[in-house]
């Protein structure tokens, strides 16, 4: 952690983008911990298709390049050069995937098969991609469309990758083998031969190294969402503006799922496109609740304590995830195994006690960040 800062109240924020993010990581730490017999909405697709489940990470994603925007931004506007963000930036980009490393190795840390990839880790190389892309194209008249060329440049380009580059060892995807072969495709080649036997899962990662390219994109759309944000046109405009790019993006995805299917575990371009268009909807629909309907009391509050504090709450909980597994009540049963089955799968039907645990789960992470944002102290990573 950089540092532990009093920040200016959430009111004088975006309080519909905080209370998004927080309720983005909330879920977050629900799905990571979903007992033994969720139901299918908090599982992630087996493969082709999305759940629900499938659009928290993108929507963060998502909001980790409109915050990129507006810190620098704030930082800009201070009077601060553009080289003197340099430093901030890779130090963060560091932090943020030292932490990842350290959540996947925690507690045992086993070296030797230590998986490098991760959610932190994207995270970071999607911020630091995100930050210098900014800096370089800020006072350009064609910014807009810099950023748009580059976003469809991801999309396409990884999809002639995944639909016509050849595997080595398969062949041709569509051709010689079933395009999106879960073994058979180039991003799971590619990470099996870069860090075999680190793998989540075995023979590919949802967070591998080609699929960083439109995993970027997905925070390029956080940073058009952030220029469109601050034009000079009315709250109400900004909304509406953001429900139709959304709508556009959800039908625009649907429209190539059949040639490019929507994958979460490969970040496809269709999956990119439905994905955003759903953070752009579900943004929306917090900005009218929030900031034009004015529907801030009573249920804000607990959403923001994650939202201030995202990466924070987000640690605690793999590590204290981490601490349950680890930590055995008989030699074949871990701790958070053993709650799980005398205290919530008492409760029929077992998608209900799986449900009651996350949720359970979640409230237990939210207490520390709780008792940091009544102090004021918001840890920026």
């Amino acid at each position: 952690m950089t540092s532990a800062s009093v920040e200016r109240p959430a009111s004088s924020r975006i309080l519909s983008l905080d209370v998004l993010r927080g309720i983005t990581i909330a879920f977050m730490i629900m799905v990571n911990n979903n007992g033994m017999h969720a139901w299918s909405p908090f599982e992630h697709s087996a493969w082709n298709g999305c759940t629900p489940t499938d659009l928290v990470f993108p929507t963060f994603l998502f909001l980790v390049g409109v915050t990129t925007v507006i810190s620098l931004e704030s930082r800009l506007n201070r009077g601060e050069s553009r080289a003197s963000q340099l430093p901030h930036i890779f130090r963060r980009f560091v932090l943020l995937f030292l932490l990842g490393l350290f959540v996947n190795g925690f507690p045992e840390f086993p070296f030797a098969h230590l998986r490098i990839y991760g959610v932190l880790q994207r995270i970071a190389i999607c911020y630091l991609i995100v930050s210098l892309l900014w800096l370089a194209i800020r006072g350009s008249q064609r910014r807009v469309a810099a950023l748009i060329g580059l976003l469809l440049a991801c999309l396409a380009g990884y999809w002639i990758l995944m639909r016509f580059v050849p595997v080595p060892g398969y062949g041709v995807p569509g051709r010689d083998i079933p395009l999106l072969d879960k073994d058979a495709n180039v991003v799971a080649w590619l990470d099996r031969h870069i860090f075999p036997g680190r793998l989540y899962e075995g023979t590919r990662d949802p967070e591998g190294l080609l699929s960083d390219i439109p995993s970027i994109a997905t925070a390029i759309f956080g940073v058009l969402t952030a220029l469109w944000l601050r034009t000079n046109r009315t709250i109400q405009r900004k909304a509406a503006g953001l429900l139709a790019g959304g709508a556009l993006c959800i039908l625009l995805g649907e429209l190539w799922n059949p040639w490019f299917p929507i994958n979460k575990k490969l970040w496809t371009s269709s999956y990119v496109l439905f994905a955003g268009g759903c953070s752009l909807v579900l943004w929306a629909l917090c900005m009218f609740l929030i900031d034009i309907k004015g529907w801030k009391k009573g249920w804000t509050g607990f959403w923001l304590v994650f939202g201030m504090n995202a990466i924070t709450a987000y640690v605690f909980s793999e590590v204290l995830s981490g601490l349950g597994g680890f930590i055995h009540v008989s030699p074949h049963i871990g701790l958070d195994a053993w709650i799980y089955g005398h205290v919530f799968a008492i409760v029929p039907p077992p998608g209900l006690a799986s449900l009651l645990y996350s949720i359970c789960f979640m409230l237990i992470c939210w207490i520390p960040v709780a008792i940091l944002y009544r102090r004021k102290i918001f840890i920026r990573v």
